[in-house]
């Protein structure tokens, strides 16, 4: 008899049993958010190609941006709606506008820093 009752209850998983009733989600019981962010040390997380743009074409301009990544959509009427488009469908591209965008940031870093070189490296004159 015990194994027709689980039979009844484990048949239909979307039915109600009346041994066990069907109870919503308690919201109380989710887990809640991460207090810190999921890459704390990635600085592109978080970011959208769209802001990558943007804060590239403020930086660089249009032609210091063909310059350093040679594709049409940024020399030839360079928008951001055409580059974002050409940079979704094309990942070697998209890896070169994120690795400048992280060089940018180094860059402003180490012009806004203006401390002394990190422990272990000596500032050499000739680079």
């Amino acid at each position: 008899m015990f194994s027709l009752m689980l039979t009844a209850c484990t048949a239909g998983v979307s039915a109600q049993c009346e041994n066990h009733p069907m109870t919503e989600a308690d919201p109380s019981s989710a887990r809640p958010p991460p207090d810190k962010p999921a890459q704390p040390r990635n600085p592109l997380h978080g970011l959208t190609l769209e802001a990558i743009m943007t804060a590239l074409v403020a930086h660089y301009d249009w032609p210091g941006l063909a310059e350093r990544i040679p594709v049409r959509c940024f020399i030839s009427d360079p928008s951001i709606k055409s580059s974002l488009n050409f940079l979704r469908k094309t990942p070697w591209a998209r890896e070169k506008v994120e690795g400048l965008y992280l060089f940018m940031l180094r860059e402003e870093r180490r012009a806004g820093g203006g401390g002394s070189p990190a422990p272990g490296r000596r500032h050499s004159p000739n680079r």
